[in-house]
């Protein structure tokens, strides 16, 4: 499975993007892709969305064929790279220059590259035909896709035989080609797509514009947004809601108008909580299936 398709949702907090995310990793698991939903998200609620225990490994998806999910925890995370680079060097390193080496490990610095680290590790691997990043709000996320270049380059310029926060340089080396695969396939808008969730509303519209630049400064331009929370004009009959709903016409426009050629889907709001399964499948079939959703598929959307 070479041709893994990687799918990143990000946003503003509290626009639904782990919903969204949830809902279209069913729709793909359900069309026969093995498929693996993974939040980089420390505040992530993907078990209760599940409403099942998910955890730092993956685990299947009760009631879905072909979904899994998993949560990475940036502290477990830390501690297995620390091991596999520590470990091989106990046998031919001094104790004293070993303690040097473990000093060096606890930074932050350490927890930020080897939750990336892991990260990277997924789209390294062909196991899954899909795979689905619900990513921590929008400016952690940028940052976590920056990261592949920066320590790229950071490997590159570091001396021979030195020292980083990394580990040790001989212990690294390797890394960088696993780095460079991971920018390649960011890059690539045949294999990768990042997804703004948003709703009709200043602050979401701006911020995905803002962060749309950032990505295109680093080569992401396969670029979609999911418009969420549209209010059906059926229901807006009180005043409150009909003036709710002039509002989001408004920005509705400005949408249209600002991403203008950008592949888009809209989700309308729902009276029940995006919880269970049922529901992320219901939700899913709006995304991809729903009337007003079909002239804007894209070949692999």
């Amino acid at each position: 499975m070479q041709n893994t398709k990687f799918y990143f949702f990000s946003g503003k907090g509290g626009v639904g993007k782990t919903s969204m995310a949830s809902a279209t990793a069913i729709h793909y698991a359900e069309l026969g892709n093995k498929t693996l939903i993974v939040t980089t998200d420390p505040a992530s609620n993907l078990s209760d969305v599940f409403q099942q225990e998910i955890g730092h490994r993956e685990v299947s998806i009760n009631g879905v064929d072909n979904l899994w999910a998993m949560e990475i925890d940036p502290d477990k995370a830390a501690d297995e790279y620390r091991q596999r680079i520590v470990a091989p060097l106990r046998e031919f390193l001094p104790e004293e220059t070993m303690r040097v080496v473990e000093e060096q490990f606890n930074s932050p610095c350490t927890t930020e590259i080897a939750a990336f680290d892991r990260f990277v590790d997924l789209m390294d691997d062909p196991a899954y035909d899909v795979v689905i990043f619900d990513t921590a709000p929008t400016g952690h996320t940028i940052r976590l896709l920056q990261l592949p270049v920066e320590w790229s380059k950071y490997i590159e310029k570091s001396p021979v035989n030195g020292q980083t926060c990394m580990g040790p340089l001989e212990a690294i080396q390797g890394s960088k080609e696993k780095y460079d695969r991971a920018i390649r396939i960011l890059r690539d808008s045949a294999r990768t797509s990042f997804i703004f969730v948003l709703q009709p509303e200043e602050t979401p519209i701006e911020e995905a514009l803002r962060s749309s630049k950032e990505l295109e400064a680093i080569g992401i331009r396969a670029i979609e947004i999911v418009i969420n929370g549209i209010l059906p004009a059926e229901e807006c009959v009180n005043p409150f809601f009909v003036k709710r709903k002039e509002m989001q016409d408004r920005y509705m426009k400005i949408i249209d108008d600002r991403f203008s050629g950008t592949s888009s889907r809209k989700m309308y709001l729902l009276s029940d909580e995006i919880s269970g399964v049922e529901i992320l499948r219901q939700v899913g079939q709006m995304l991809f299936e729903s009337k007003q959703n079909q002239y804007l598929k894209r070949a692999r959307l």
